[in-house]
């Protein structure tokens, strides 16, 4: 037997997103990385689905202290081409962590998100900072303090519920006048309905035309004589027989 299991798929009002602070200080690029990288996407948490923006906020500090091992900070070499001949430039990763320490991080966590709209909605998260100071502590806070809101809010809620059953009794007394007025309204509908219903008078003054019925067979009855007028002629032609014979 086969068992189909529901597909999880979070609302975007169900979707929380925090901000991380994370110290670069003394820490190896592969696994800073790795570890923004699930930030970013939203691993850490039971929420994940890969085609939203379940992720976090990134705040890296202290980017210029990165490490990394082996020979990498002699042997790394960072590449860029502008599609124009001749227009290769390297850049070693000495040279890159003494100018642009942050573009470091940058680009060994866009390697591993994904290459696509939503990965690129998932790098505009990340900020990062070669220093130990960054603009986001108000951020920082607010996501610290979110549980605490939560529980408050759900506090304020089951008070709020728990307080409803009081108001609910004044209402059904304030309703009782309320019942009597329509009682007294349905009353007076039903007795204008009723009035109505009396008055019949009307019908007989309908009958009156019934009474040109007669008058209209006193003119047939008065025509059919004079059509029997010719009749008296009939005589009149045997006279004149009688005559002639004579």
């Amino acid at each position: 037997m086969v068992t189909k299991l529901k597909q999880y798929n979070p609302k975007a009002s169900e979707i929380t997103n925090d901000w991380q602070v994370v110290d670069a200080d003394g820490q190896v690029l592969g696994r800073l990385a790795t570890q923004v990288a699930m930030y970013l996407m939203g691993k850490h948490k039971p929420t994940y689905v890969p085609h939203m923006l379940t992720g976090d906020f990134v705040v890296v500090i202290n980017a210029s202290k990165i490490k990394v091992t082996g020979l990498k900070a002699e042997q790394k070499i960072y590449k860029r081409h502008s599609q124009y001949p001749g227009n290769l430039k390297e850049i070693p990763y000495a040279r890159m962590q003494e100018r642009q320490p942050t573009r470091i991080i940058e680009l060994a966590v866009r390697g591993m998100l994904p290459k696509s709209k939503l990965g690129r909605q998932m790098m505009s998260r990340l900020k990062i900072y070669a220093g130990a100071e960054h603009p986001h502590s108000a951020q920082v806070l607010g996501s610290e303090r979110r549980p605490e809101r939560e529980a408050a809010a759900a506090a304020k809620a089951e008070a709020a519920a728990a307080a409803k059953p009081a108001p609910k009794k004044a209402a059904a007394k304030k309703s009782a006048p309320k019942a009597e007025a329509a009682a007294v309204a349905t009353e007076a509908v039903e007795t204008a309905e009723a009035a109505p219903k009396k008055a019949p008078a009307k019908k007989p003054a309908a009958k009156k035309p019934a009474a040109k019925k007669p008058a209209a067979k006193k003119a047939t009855a008065a025509k059919k004589p004079a059509a029997k007028k010719p009749a008296a002629k009939k005589p009149a032609a045997k006279k004149s027989s009688d005559s002639g014979e004579k």
